[in-house]
């Protein structure tokens, strides 16, 4: 018996990095998955893990593509018992040079694309409860040049995560928040090789696996982390422990 045996969960971002991993992990602990993302990528996930998975096109940012990712879930396995809200985006721009159009693309995915996961996750799991994560970043708890845009709708996740387990927690749907460091995914590519001192970032002076957040996850969404809700816990080696 896996972790997650029966259980059956919706996780966006599936075509690469995190939520690629999550669908493996979750799938590897008896889970059934809808995987979602926007580029055709949650096909090839998919393909690779096997019949437990489904995959689905959507843009996190629309809110029918979100609607029917919970629906999908229903109408194929029967229930629905987790949600990761996993899809985000990350451009560096200096403040001084932030654009608007800079600001709602990066605001649109990573805090609207969120915000509505966890909305209809609530609406889907207000009967029979369930486990909502969400993906936040050690950006959310401290600042970093680059970053002010991403940073803030960071920490907008991890605050209105906090009010969603407040106001779900009566109807048995838990959310919490997890917070990575530095990440060795495609969207991090290269970092290591322009920026040789994010290395020294975390205390364990090494950047993650995507599989190793997607166990927390695991753990999260699983009955093990039953009287788990409303944390804000870092996944980041150590980082967020540092003053400098």
């Amino acid at each position: 018996m896996g972790l997650l045996e029966g259980k059956v969960a919706v996780i966006t971002g599936a075509g690469s990095g995190m939520g690629r991993a999550s669908v493996g992990v979750f799938a590897r602990e008896g889970a059934r998955v809808v995987a979602v993302d926007i580029s055709g990528a949650q096909k090839e996930t998919a393909a690779e893990i096997g019949s437990q998975v489904v995959p689905l096109h959507g843009d996190v940012t629309q809110e029918a593509d979100v609607v029917a990712a919970m629906k999908a879930a229903v109408d194929e396995f029967g229930r629905l018992d987790a949600v990761l809200n996993v899809a985000g985006i990350a451009e560096p721009s200096l403040l001084r040079n932030v654009t608007p159009e800079h600001y709602d693309k990066i605001m649109n995915v990573n805090l609207r694309g969120v915000l509505l996961g966890t909305k209809h996750a609530i609406r889907a799991m207000r009967v029979t409860g369930g486990s909502i994560v969400n993906w936040a970043s050690v950006g959310g708890l401290n600042g970093s040049a680059y970053t002010g845009v991403y940073a803030a709708t960071k920490a907008g996740v991890i605050s209105f995560s906090k009010t969603a387990a407040i106001e779900a927690g009566a109807r048995g749907i838990r959310v919490n928040c997890i917070c990575p460091g530095y990440v060795k995914t495609a969207m991090s590519a290269g970092h290591e090789e322009n920026d040789p001192s994010i290395l020294q970032k975390p205390a364990m002076g090494r950047g993650a696996e995507p599989e190793e957040i997607a166990e927390v996850a695991a753990f999260l969404a699983s009955d093990r982390a039953s009287y788990v809700s409303g944390a804000i816990i870092p996944v980041d080696g150590g980082w967020s422990a540092k003053l400098a």
